[in-house]
């Protein structure tokens, strides 16, 4: 199949998604599970995408995604609260210091900026380390950041330890998919372009990689700046999806729950991650909740049926995912239209063929009752 044909059928697929999401969202309420885990499963899988672009493609073990997305989220709500409601929301600081408003695009794209930004700022020291210690590093600007957040000093501009609140929120579930598409689009782009193929091969080999004239300094900067610019769009878009904004939401298990999905999608396979994000989301907080509640049989209590009880069940199924999965999902591979049509064309042959085996079976089966 020619290349043109092929970008034709994925922009057809991809028509086809915003169709069924925009049907659903006319057809569920708004507080449906389904909706949740869609809007909440697309942001994950753009930071886990970022994560990915970080420490799958380019071997940098980076923990300091929960920071960027601080970043990020707090960046668009300080520029979004309307003017009029700043009184309110900064009520222990006289109103804030900052009296204007900005566009909600522009303020998701100066949320990346400023992660950006601060990721060049502590990229020069920190990535000068390997391995674990680069991991230490990452995640104690992470806790740095959280806990300069809360600095009463800056409470004019972060109202301190207290929420930010009344910015403006997505009303509809395209958004965030659209946002979401686009950015991971870019980080699929900047993969398959000479930069990309820099970064697979520092992470191979970094002796090798240099000795073939990459710098490698200039390329984990790059990567470490890029994978912050879209961890902070996934931390604004997160805000808008909470509707509030605070600096303890944004621990370091955060960046762990990140960590988990691009492992279980598979390492180096922004497939892999967007279909964990989805998995992940769903099962941790719509199909396991029934373990949390009680249940009876009869006058009979099921044992085990309780609070917390979920959390246990979903941890035996990632280990299990990660015991008989060891690459993850997807592993390195990606989406690819062909093997999808391979699929489906060749569906009716298995189809057929199970029927057969099925019918083998049972005349097997006849035969030794007679």
């Amino acid at each position: 199949m020619s290349k043109k044909k092929k970008n034709i059928i994925n922009i057809c697929l991809l028509a086809a998604l915003f169709v069924v999401l925009f049907v659903l969202e006319q057809t569920l309420s708004g507080g449906s599970m389904l909706l949740t885990v869609l809007k909440k499963g697309a942001i994950y899988a753009l930071i886990a995408c970022s994560m990915n672009l970080l420490n799958g493609f380019t071997g940098l073990f980076s923990l300091g995604q929960a920071g960027f997305m601080l970043l990020g989220a707090y960046t668009y709500a300080i520029f979004t609260i309307p003017v009029e409601a700043r009184a309110d929301v900064y009520q222990y600081f006289d109103g804030g210091i900052i009296q204007f408003t900005l566009p909600v695009i522009v303020a998701i794209i100066l949320a990346g900026i400023v992660a950006a930004l601060f990721a060049s700022l502590i990229g020069m020291p920190v990535l000068r380390l390997k391995s674990d210690y680069l991991a230490i590093a990452t995640l104690g600007f992470a806790e740095i950041i959280r806990a300069f957040m809360m600095f009463e000093g800056l409470g004019p501009i972060t109202n301190g330890s207290n929420l930010l609140k009344k910015f403006p929120t997505f009303s509809t579930i395209l958004f965030p998919f659209a946002v979401a598409g686009v950015c991971i689009a870019l980080i699929v782009m900047l993969i398959n372009s000479s930069y990309g193929r820099a970064f697979k091969a520092i992470r191979d080999d970094e002796v090798a990689a240099e000795a073939m004239g990459v710098n490698l300094f200039k390329h984990k900067q790059t990567a470490f700046v890029i994978s912050s610019f879209f961890a902070g769009i996934g931390g604004a878009l997160l805000a808008m999806y909470q509707s509030t904004v605070q600096a303890n939401a944004f621990k370091s298990a955060m960046t762990y729950e990140i960590l988990l999905i691009v492992v279980i999608g598979g390492i180096g396979s922004i497939t892999g991650s967007i279909l964990a994000s989805f998995l992940y989301i769903a099962s941790s907080e719509w199909w396991l909740r029934f373990l949390d509640e009680t249940a009876f049989i009869g006058s009979f209590q099921v044992p085990l049926l309780r609070s917390g009880f979920r959390m246990v069940v979903f941890s035996i199924i990632i280990m299990v995912i990660v015991l008989f999965y060891r690459q993850g999902i997807m592993g390195t591979r990606e989406y690819s239209l062909d093997a999808l049509l391979r699929f489906f064309k060749n569906l009716p042959a298995k189809i057929k063929s199970i029927g057969k085996k099925k019918k083998g079976e049972d005349a097997a089966a006849s035969e030794e009752v007679q």
